[in-house]
Order: C-alpha cells, then structure tokens, then sequence
C-alpha cells in the first residue's frame, strides 16, 4: 500500500505523538509498504529525504503560533500526493485543513491523540474545520476506552472509532545494560531515585511534583530526575531554587535516546504527574513498565489510569494534588516489598502494548478500507 502520515513534525524533534509516528511508519515501510510522511520543517525550504525506508517531506514553515507550524507549502505537498490511505494525526489545524482543500475523496483515517485543550480561543475558530474533518475520514483511531468514553468530541463520532492502544518497541527496555545503570544511579547521586522523562509542557504537571519534593520527609533520601527539555524547562529550574530543593533535583536536559533505557533501569519509581486532558496515554509509562519500573500518575479521566492500574503496576492520584503526590512517593519509596510487587506488576502489564500488535492493527484498519 501507498500510505501517507501526515502531522506537524517528525524525527530528529522528539515526543510523544513524533515517536508514534516514526515507529508506525517505519514499521509499515519494513513491511514492504511505500510510506511518506508529510511534516512542517524548521525553516523557511521544503525539504526531502528518506530516513529508515521511510520518504520524509518537510515543507517549509512560515512561522509557528500556539505551538502550531504555519505553512504554506504543507498543503500543496499534500495535494500532489498519491496514497491510498491517508493518515492524519490529531490535533494538527494545519494538515485537517490541507485535508479538506487537497485530500478529500481519499480512504483517509485520523489518529486522534487529545482532545484541544489550552487553545480555547483558537478552538472557537477551528471548530468548524475539525467537525468537517471528524466527518469526512473513514475512521477514527482512538488509543484508549477511557479516552473515547470522556471525549466531548469523540462522542458524536463513536460509530467511526476503533480502539488501538499504542505500542512501543519494548525489548530496548527490557534488556537494558543493568552494569551501565548502576554506574548511572552512583552517577546521578544515588539514594531513592525518582524520575521524570517527557517535553516539560504545562500539561505535564511538573510543578507540583517539585511541590511534592519538597515535602518529602529529609530522611526518606530522595532524588528527583528530570529527563527532557522544553518551554517550561526555565519556569521549572527557578521553582526548584524557590523551594530550596536543588540539591535533591538533577535537570539532565534532553538525552541520547540509546542512553534513555539506562536511566529508567537505573531508578526506583516511574512519576507522571500529568495535569490536564493534553496527556491522553503516557507512552514514558510503557517505557518504565518495559524497564520493570513502577508508576505513579494521576487520574485525568484519559489514558494514563487505563495503561498505569492502580496497585496492580503503579498507583493514581488525583491530578494538582502535590499532597497526595508527596504520600505516595514517601509510601512507594520506604515499602520495598510493595515496590516490588508493583514492578512485576508493570513488568507483566507493558507486555500487552506491543508495537506489533498495534502496527498489524492499524493496517487492518487500512486494509478494510482500502
């Protein structure tokens, strides 16, 4: 098949919908599919180039607002495509609307990764556009029940939805180098480590995890590593200073993503403080599950509390609870034996969110269509 991604970035820019996209359309090309991606690049020229068997387009980008690349060569890229499945993933306003000006009349299916959030103000304006989009594709690709069941938008549109939650490539994870990580651990200056890995956008919730550290009981010997960088990176950095708590902080910045197995081998306890809708699954949670690593998250009603099972691989909390935040990890961090129970739990739980299945699923989507 002819297949064809479309969204608002791609490889080498990193997160979570960006890895989706690279895993599913390298998968597809190693199966002996013809995959493009169409992307927005950083600068002002439309480029071209194959990575891993898979054709990458970036048009050229014209500016970026409300973290949306604008460009107008994204749809005229699009318009001489040929495909016989296009694949959009949501929410991008850019590529929905080069959809209804250049794509129309194709087998086209949308990923739909969270519902618009933040962005009120340009949901008022954009409504109309996503409602026809909704409309238009033949099918709507939704990761979790949770998601579906809470999504004032996918309710009007639950005929055309099919669950697949996402997979990721776990064997990195699970056979991670346990002799490089204990080197890692004594590196990051040991104790009971916690960590965080993720693009520190406000939905992430990381604020009130610094809160939480710093309630924590001195003697528990806790340290908190953040993996990842991003536009609250700076925000979060000073908070740290505020609460007198950098001492017991380690901001890594970004890592090498061969390296990022080892730091979830080399700690104790999984944190995804997430705090609003925008964080509709939490891949970093398959991660640490892979890695036999437990979890705490929080409940947003979305995808987080349907991968991470409260006392099965992890435990929930309410979400802007830096209270409830800071008993859990004291609770999780000082039972070693619920520690452990926990860990085989995530261990056991991160075996069903295979790339495999999730790719084989999506191309039976594709296949009945096309």
């Amino acid at each position: 098949m002819r297949i064809l991604h479309v969204y608002k970035d791609y490889y080498p820019v990193l997160g979570g919908i960006e890895n989706h996209v690279r895993l599913l359309a390298e998968a597809q090309a190693a199966l002996g599919h013809a995959v493009t991606v169409l992307v927005t690049d950083p600068g002002p020229r439309t480029t071209c180039c194959e990575l891993n068997g898979v054709r990458v387009i970036r048009a050229a980008r014209l500016a970026t607002v409300a973290s949306t690349p604008l460009s107008l060569a994204l749809p005229r890229a699009l318009a001489r495509q040929v495909a016989d499945v296009t694949h959009l993933h949501f929410p991008y306003p850019l590529s929905e609307a080069a959809y209804l000006l250049a794509g129309r009349g194709r087998r086209a299916v949308l990923s739909y990764h969270s519902d618009v959030v933040r962005q009120k103000r340009l949901l008022r304006l954009y409504a109309p556009i996503m409602e026809r989009v909704m409309r238009s594709v033949d099918r709507i690709v939704v990761a979790t029940p949770n998601y579906l069941a809470s999504s004032p938008v996918l309710r009007r549109y639950h005929d055309k939805c099919c669950i697949i939650p996402y997979g990721i490539n776990r064997r990195r994870f699970v056979e991670a180098d346990e002799a490089a990580a204990r080197a890692l651990r004594r590196q990051l200056g040991g104790g009971r480590l916690l960590l965080f890995v993720g693009v520190l956008r406000y939905y992430k919730g990381v604020r009130y995890l610094l809160e939480a550290m710093a309630r924590l009981d001195p003697r528990l010997d806790a340290r908190l590593v953040i993996v990842g960088d991003g536009p609250e990176g700076g925000a979060l950095r000073r908070q740290a200073e505020i609460l007198g708590i950098t001492g017991r902080v380690v901001f890594c910045g970004r890592v090498p993503d061969e390296a990022l197995p080892l730091y979830y081998r080399a700690a104790d306890l999984f944190v995804l403080p997430a705090s609003e809708r925008s964080e509709a699954f939490g891949l970093v949670q398959l991660e640490a599950m892979s890695s036999g690593l437990p979890v705490l998250c929080t409940e947003l009603g979305t995808g987080t509390s349907y991968v991470n099972q409260h006392d099965a691989s992890g435990w929930v909390v309410p979400p802007r609870d830096a209270d409830a935040l800071a008993r859990a990890i004291e609770k999780l961090l000082s039972d070693e034996a619920l520690r452990r129970r926990l860990a085989a739990g995530a261990l056991a739980r991160s075996e069903q969110f295979s790339a495999d299945g999730m790719v084989r699923e999506i191309l039976d989507v594709y296949r009945e269509l096309v």
